[in-house]
Formats: structure tokens, C-alpha cells, sequence
């Protein structure tokens, strides 16, 4: 008989009951071997594999033990990477069957708009400019039957994804962290679904693909999780060209999928930073979600990487951490319910104009007139919200009632629904304000505006803070939050003791922990500050820190899919 390790495809030799590959060190109690060449020319015997647990930690379950792929040339490592195709067009069919059953299913997906102004009323004889009103947009998906789904793994209630890992392989990933990583994509293989797709890119000094865009069925999962263990560090940190390739897998793709985004995860310093040419990397527009890893990574890179395709950035300082980080981030990427989100304002009032839209990292617009105005949302995940707060021109009312409501904007939202891709537009809503003759001085804010007033004022602290600690001047970055937490104790919020408030208080007082001093900020601040600024920008949750999620934005599938991770542990 002659071995074939299913690593490399070299020749095992025997030894002391066990069987060891010379050229990748594999050791296997079971192998794959095939029979000496048949006279006859038929077929050769195929003998299935299993995992060596010291070799596939992720994979040393009986749930895990997934029916085995046999097309090895598929495989692509690292360390014995094979030739790949000039164009990435080799991405398995959709599964059509899946798709279509998402039509017999009773589910109701809804976008909820909520309005608040700052005030409840402005006296009928005064002009008030740059009045805040609120609006927050959230998605729903309801089961009319009260069947219980699993959401994250559910083809029924959930657009399906591809998605494409971009790993850092560099030889600073050996030891415990290439063990965490594998067993992190371990558990992100084994929570897709059999009509998602998964491609992984492994990258140090050069990058690989180790397998193309596969359906994760059974044996697809079994592939690439043989695929990921196969993985070994070495070599130097070329981030663009991994992310390069990971853009070309999704770009050529024969096959689309409602969904797709990349997350890539790199502990280290681009070794290669003159050839960055990010424009070309993002004009795809696809959501990269980055992870820098521990405490030697570039967060500026990662940061601006995420900012510019409208993914997210978390600082995963503490190692162990890394699994919950990746479930997060899939727990939401595995609920999209709205894509190409815009929401529209329009002035109801030709004397009442639109000053300013504030909406953290979204792309806004307003007409030249200030009448009206859009933001661009993209994506939303089941139970998502987003907030951003409109400033208009309130004008005086001339002969006006006492009683009299004004009209300020109308308000509607127009996205696609990726379960039936029919674009969808909502009813508008109008709101108004009170326009009595005289208010009284107790009149009472809304909390509900003053609390994401906070929010801006949280960001462009830590932006500020920022851009003093980067040039070394910490006295001033350390007085900008000072002064930002000394303004917030003063809010309505805050004196009405409102959680989210608080929070945002406490990360403030962490932010200035660590920036006691230079090589604190560089080494553990400056990546918690962007992670930060990520997620109060986006309003999505990021893992910051030693602490898996930002819990004010967590929705319910990302927390579902935290406990599942914590819990396989």
C-alpha cells in the first residue's frame, strides 16, 4: 500500500504503529492510502481518513466529523500552494432549491421609523435654528407562525452569504495564535449554513487562495476546515495583496449570493506598505471587516480599510477572545434582512430648511435649496437600528393659532429586500411640532435626541483626541476628553441616569487609561480608540479591547452567536 497524506499529497511512511508525513510532519493514526496501480487500468480503492486531534483541534468532535471531500487538488496551503486560475470564476452553483423554499415560509420583514424632536414645542413669535429632530430606523423579522428558527443558520428566514476570510499567516502568528485562528474558523465554518458559500485567503509574504467559493454542505465543510488546519506561519505581512485576492474571489465570482463581505484578521505591520493602493481595493464596495490581533497590529491600516468599504474595526487585545470576535461579527452577517438601505427627508415647509444631516460614517446628501436630503444606510441586520438626527431651520409663524401643529419634513425609506430582491419603498411619515403662543420655561428635552447628541459629541472627542495623541501631544488629547465627559455630566441624559449615556461615559474614562503615555497609546489606545470610532460612527457592534462587543449595538443574532461560541468552549 502507498499513503497519501491529505495535507500535502506526499508519500507517508510507517513507523511504530502510526503514520507520519516527511514533508509536512502530519502524524495519523488513520489514513488515506490507496492500492498499488491496478494491471487492469481500473479504479484505485479509496479508504476514508480521520482528523488527528493533535492536528485538528476544531475538528475533534463527533458533530465535526463531517463526510470527507475527496478532490484534494482543490486544496490549496500556505506552504504548498498550487497554481491558481488567472480569473476566480470557479465558485461552486448556488443552491437553487434552498433559495426558492425561502418562498413558502410566512415571514414578515418590516422597517420600523421612529421620530423625535428636541423639543416638544417652540413658541409661535421665535426662529430657532438647527432644532434636532431624531430618526431611528430599525429592522424587523417577525415568523408569523411562531415557529422557532435559528436565525444564523436558518435558510428560511435570512439572506444567504458569500464570504471570504483574509487570514494573516506571517511567521508572528506561530504558537498559540495560529491555534486560536484555526479553531475560531472552525467555528465559523461549522455556523454556515449549506447555501452559504465560504472562500479562505491565506497571506504572508504573498497571498494564497486555498480554495474557491465552496457551498458549506458537509462535505464542503470538511474541506475547508481540512484546508484551514492545514495552515503554517511564516514569512513577512503583505495585507493588500491578501486583501487584493480576497476582492478578486468576490469580483469574479461566476455566482452571486444576496449577500457577500470579507473579513480579515492580521496581527502585524505591513511589510509592503508602498504598494497600498486602497481606492482600487474599495471601488468594489464590499464590507471588509477587520481584526487586528493582539498588540503588534496596524490599527490605522485596519481602521481606514473598514472606514472606506463600510465594514467595522475591532482591536482584539486579548487572544482568546478571537472566536467570539469572528462569531459577532457572522451573528450579524448572517442576518441581513434590508440592503441598499437610503432614508429621505424632505422639507414640508418652504420656508424651513435642512441645515445639516448627521449621520457618523454614512454618506449623505442635500439639495441645493436645503429642501431635501438622503442618507446612505447599505445594510441591516434583523433587529438593527439606526439613528441620525436632522437639523433644521425653524421659522417664525405669522398668524398663526395657538393650537397650531407645524409641519417640519416627511420622512421615508427606500431599500431591496434580498429574500425576494424587489426594491421596496415605505410609507412617509410626517412629523410635526407644536407652535403655542408662549412655552412654558419647564418644558422637558427628549432624552431620546439628547442621547445621541452624546453620541456625536463621544466621536468627535475621540477623533480630536486622536489626531493630538498621533502628533505626541497628549496633554492636549487628554484635556479634549476631560472636557468632553465634563459636558456630558451636564446633559439631560445623563441627569435621567440613561444607560447608554453612561456607557459612553465609561468608554471615555478607558480611552484616557490608556493614554497615560506614548508608548501606551500606541501599543493598546490608539487601537481601542478606532475601534471605537468604528463603531459609534456605524452603529454597529465591535470588539474593543479585552471585551468581546460594544453591547449598545449587539443585536439579537450577535449575541445569540456569542453565547453559541462561549458555550462550544
Amino acid at each position: 500500500m502507498v499513503g497519501i497524506c491529505p495535507i500535502c499529497d506526499g508519500a507517508l511512511k510507517v513507523g511504530d504503529g502510526n503514520v507520519i508525513c516527511p514533508t509536512c510532519d502530519g502524524k495519523w493514526e488513520e489514513f488515506h492510502f490507496t492500492s498499488p496501480p491496478n494491471p487492469t487500468g481500473g479504479p484505485k480503492k479509496i479508504v476514508p481518513i480521520a482528523w488527528p486531534s493533535q492536528l485538528n483541534p476544531i475538528s475533534a468532535t463527533p458533530r465535526q466529523r463531517l463526510p470527507f471531500r475527496t478532490d484534494f487538488n482543490r486544496i490549496t496551503t500556505s506552504k504548498f500552494p498550487s497554481s491558481e486560475p488567472f480569473v476566480f470564476n470557479d465558485d461552486d452553483p448556488l443552491d437553487t432549491k434552498s433559495t426558492f423554499s425561502l418562498r413558502n415560509v410566512a415571514i414578515v420583514r418590516a422597517l420600523d421609523i421612529n421620530t423625535h424632536t428636541e423639543l416638544p414645542a417652540v413658541q409661535l413669535s421665535i426662529s430657532q435654528e438647527k432644532f434636532h429632530i431624531l430618526i431611528n430606523i430599525k429592522a424587523h423579522v417577525t415568523d408569523i407562525n411562531h415557529v422557532h428558527r435559528d436565525i444564523q443558520t436558518s435558510q428560511t428566514c435570512r439572506a444567504l452569504i458569500d464570504l471570504v476570510t483574509v487570514l494573516d499567516t506571517s511567521g508572528s502568528m506561530t504558537g498559540t495564535k495560529i491555534q486560536l485562528l484555526k479553531r475560531a474558523m472552525g467555528f465559523v465554518i461549522d455556523n454556515l449554513g449549506p447555501s452559504d458559500r465560504l472562500s479562505v485567503i491565506s497571506f504572508s509574504s504573498s497571498a494564497h487562495r486555498l480554495f474557491p467559493l465552496l457551498l458549506m454542505t458537509g462535505s464542503g465543510k470538511q474541506h475547508a476546515l481540512q484546508a484551514v488546519n492545514s495552515l503554517v506561519p511564516g514569512g513577512e505581512t503583505n495585507i493588500i495583496e491578501g486583501l487584493e485576492k480576497g476582492a478578486k474571489v468576490i469580483e469574479d465570482r461566476k455566482h452571486k449570493n444576496h449577500v457577500c463581505s470579507i473579513m480579515l484578521l492580521s496581527d502585524g505591520q505591513d511589510s509592503f506598505t508602498k504598494r497600498i493602493n486602497l481606492k482600487e481595493i474599495l471601488r468594489l464596495q464590499i464590507p471588509v471587516h477587520t481584526f487586528g490581533f493582539g498588540a503588534g497590529h496596524d490599527p490605522i491600516m485596519l481602521h481606514s480599510i473598514a472606514e472606506g468599504s463600510k465594514g467595522t474595526f475591532s482591536f482584539i487585545e486579548a487572544e482568546g477572545l478571537i472566536q467570539d470576535a469572528f462569531a459577532q461579527c457572522i451573528g450579524g452577517l448572517l442576518s441581513v434582512v434590508v440592503q441598499d438601505l437610503q432614508v429621505h427627508v424632505h422639507s414640508l415647509d418652504p420656508h424651513l430648511g435642512l441645515s445639516q444631516l448627521k449621520a457618523g460614517s454614512y454618506s449623505t446628501y442635500l439639495t441645493g435649496d436645503n429642501q431635501t436630503g438622503s442618507v446612505d444606510i447599505g445594510d441591516l441586520y434583523a433587529g438593527e437600528e439606526r439613528d441620525f438626527l436632522v437639523l433644521v431651520n425653524i421659522p417664525v409663524v405669522a398668524g398663526g393659532n395657538s393650537n397650531d401643529h407645524m409641519k417640519l419634513v416627511s420622512v421615508w425609506c427606500d431599500y431591496k429586500d434580498p429574500f425576494t430582491k424587489a426594491s421596496v419603498t415605505t410609507e412617509a411619515i410626517e412629523i410635526k411640532l407644536q407652535r403655542p403662543e408662549m412655552v412654558n420655561e419647564d418644558i422637558v428635552a427628549s432624552i431620546e435626541v439628547d442621547r445621541q447628541k452624546n453620541r456625536f459629541r463621544v466621536a468627535q472627542a475621540m477623533s480630536n483626541s486622536r489626531a493630538a495623541a498621533e502628533r505626541g501631544d497628549m496633554l492636549t488629547a487628554w484635556s479634549i476628553i476631560d472636557d468632553c465627559r465634563m459636558q456630558i455630566s451636564k446633559t439631560v441624559s445623563m441627569h435621567a441616569g440613561d444607560k447608554f449615556s453612561i456607557d459612553l461615559d465609561l468608554e471615555l474614562q478607558e480611552v484616557r487609561s490608556r493614554m497615560g503615555n506614548r508608548k501606551t497609546y500606541e501599543s493598546t489606545g490608539r487601537g481601542y480608540l478606532l475601534s471605537g470610532l468604528s463603531s459609534h460612527s456605524s452603529q454597529k457592534a465591535t470588539a474593543r479591547g479585552d471585551s468581546t462587543v460594544s453591547s449598545s449595538y449587539q443585536t439579537p443574532s450577535m449575541s445569540h452567536m456569542v453565547n453559541r461560541s462561549r458555550a462550544s468552549l
